[in-house]
């Protein structure tokens, strides 16, 4: 109860101490209103539920939170999840003004003894400052908050591609002693890359219990421009649901960082009719399905879907065949297709 009160009140001096003047989210210089996927990395500070979490950031579905951190789609709501563990949150980024946050973002509920400054660091770990909170609220007076108030939480995110690729931007929090050298080798991302996108000069300015925007590379895939989920992009160690739940699309570097996709289980399970998923001039295959033959393989690729809730596929093609003109065998279902030795994709 003390530890309460001494945070309660450190709240309100720091509230009180704090510049009226702050810069919100990351920067995000994509087209005002645009919006994508992102994440940030929650570390829960007590032993809690997956469904707690779910409940606390408001992910409306508790399969994108499982599909986020690579759990099994089976996985029950009441799944354990240690304090000071890291559970990655997705969530909608919208860029406006040259920043991104959450949008609509997670809806707090104040709670007796609660301030800004604590809501921030305490119930949301550092993920955003008190003045976020102030800010997108429209609080004049910050100390001055109301039992039952609900206020928005604006997660920090940004829709920039990085070094001109496309990337999942994660807001991870820095923790003490850490280093910019620490966090570029975890996330397999260049320091300079990581001091230029967080606007930091020199890599000693990092500050501890601040949220670090840390662009994650995602695997390539095969989804048309064309396809209502072209702008989906699934960062390595995770998957997503995609064609309105009917398809399952996972990402790992061990598979050349190609994306993976699959007739998704957690269709199986429920209560939705999917369209066929087959690939046109293949024996029966479906997404996700390989077959062999004399010379070579194929491959049926998830493509992406449509307003009519179709299923787009492509078929590919891995020859390993010596010559050219053994292909001719290879080749022959699809007249379409010249009989050349070597990986190309057909739609």
């Amino acid at each position: 109860m003390r530890c309460v009160a001494v945070l309660v009140c450190l709240s309100v001096l720091l509230c009180a101490l704090a510049p009226a003047t702050h810069a919100l989210g990351f920067r995000c210089t994509s087209q005002p209103e645009a919006t994508c996927q992102a994440l940030v990395g929650y570390k829960s500070p007590n032993t809690t539920t997956v469904k707690s979490i779910q409940s606390l950031f408001g992910v409306k579905h508790l399969h994108s939170l499982l599909a986020a951190n690579n759990l099994s789609p089976t996985a029950p709501p009441t799944t354990t999840v240690q304090a000071q563990d890291t559970v990655i949150i997705p969530f909608t980024c919208r860029c406006s003004n040259g920043s991104g946050i959450s949008y609509p973002g997670p809806v707090y509920t104040v709670q007796k003894d609660d301030g800004l400054y604590y809501i921030a660091s305490i119930v949301f770990s550092y993920l955003l400052v008190y003045q976020d909170i102030q800010l997108v609220n429209h609080i004049e007076n910050a100390n001055l908050i109301k039992i039952g108030q609900q206020l928005r939480i604006p997660l920090p995110c940004s829709c920039d591609p990085v070094d001109g690729q496309r990337v999942v931007h994660y807001a991870h929090v820095v923790a003490e002693g850490s280093s910019v050298e620490e966090i570029a080798w975890k996330f397999g991302v260049p320091e300079q890359t990581l001091l230029d996108l967080n606007g930091l000069a020199n890599a000693i300015d990092l500050m501890a219990d601040t949220a670090f925007d840390v662009p994650l590379e995602a695997c390539t895939s095969k989804i048309s421009n064309g396809s209502l989920d072209a702008s989906l992009l699934v960062p390595n160690g995770s998957y997503a649901f995609t064609a309105n739940n009917c398809v399952q699309c996972s990402c790992d570097s061990v598979n050349n960082w190609t994306l993976q996709c699959q007739p998704s289980k957690i269709a199986a399970l429920g209560d939705s009719t999917c369209p066929l998923m087959q690939c046109p001039g293949a024996d029966n295959l479906t997404i996700g399905s390989t077959t062999v033959t004399n010379c070579g393989s194929e491959t049926c690729s998830y493509a992406g879907y449509t307003s009519q809730n179709t299923i787009l596929t492509t078929l590919d093609l891995k020859s390993t065949c010596p010559g050219t003109c053994s292909l001719l065998a290879f080749f022959k279902r699809l007249t379409f297709s010249p009989p050349i030795c070597f990986e190309r994709s057909l739609s």
